[in-house]
């Protein structure tokens, strides 16, 4: 039998704890039928000065693991599977591309995608009760968006869909629009790799 240290295999009474208010990530792990219970943590996720697309993303997922292992209730704690956190960031010419701080943002940024080929990378951590590390991934899709007029670009951004998202778009809604070709996993630059996540679960014995 399995220590809780070690991990249990997902099940609804031992859900994997997803440390993400993302409701793309929540319906991603309901799709894929893993066990799952939500508890995220805020942190602190502003580039530092100088700082690399892969830096950030490793430091910000870390910072994401700790605080949520540091919140989780003891009940929680001693019957979860583990933990699963991640990050998700555009990258655009090696910078990153983070969410709009408004719609003229927002703009702004889709008007830098268009006719132009990107990256999403997430990097997700599954770890212990504890916060120990038990596996950590990045994953990159390479997006393509199609030349977009600027009264496309302004429309788009009105709508306000892309407000709350890396690169100020969405590919699931009325983002599909932009984009003219996807390179990798498509789920990632949702908001989680599940295919990633789901084999990780298994070569650790979690699922």
């Amino acid at each position: 039998m399995r220590s809780p240290a070690e991990g249990f295999p997902c099940s609804v009474e031992h859900p994997l704890v997803l440390g993400s208010g993302s409701p793309r990530r929540r319906e991603l792990l309901d799709a894929a039928r893993v066990p799952h219970v939500v508890h995220k943590a805020e942190v602190d996720e502003s580039l530092l000065e100088g700082e690399d697309a892969d830096a950030y993303l490793e430091r910000i997922a870390r910072a994401k693991l700790l605080a949520v292992a540091a919140a989780l209730p003891a009940e929680l704690r001693a019957r979860a599977s583990c933990l699963l956190v991640a990050d998700t960031s555009v990258v655009l010419d090696g910078a990153v591309l983070g969410k709009p701080s408004d719609v003229a943002d927002a703009e702004r940024l889709v008007g830098r995608l268009a006719g132009r080929g990107h990256e999403v990378r997430t990097r997700f951590v599954l770890g212990a009760p504890s916060g120990a590390v038990l596996h950590e991934e990045t994953v990159t899709t390479e997006v393509r968006f199609r030349d977009l007029r600027p009264a496309e670009v302004r429309a788009y951004a009105a709508t306000g869909e892309g407000l709350d998202k890396a690169g100020a778009y969405a590919i699931q809604g009325q983002g599909a629009a932009l984009v003219t070709a996807i390179r990798g996993s498509y789920t990632n630059v949702v908001g989680l790799p599940v295919a990633e996540v789901i084999e990780a679960l298994g070569r650790l014995g979690l699922l």
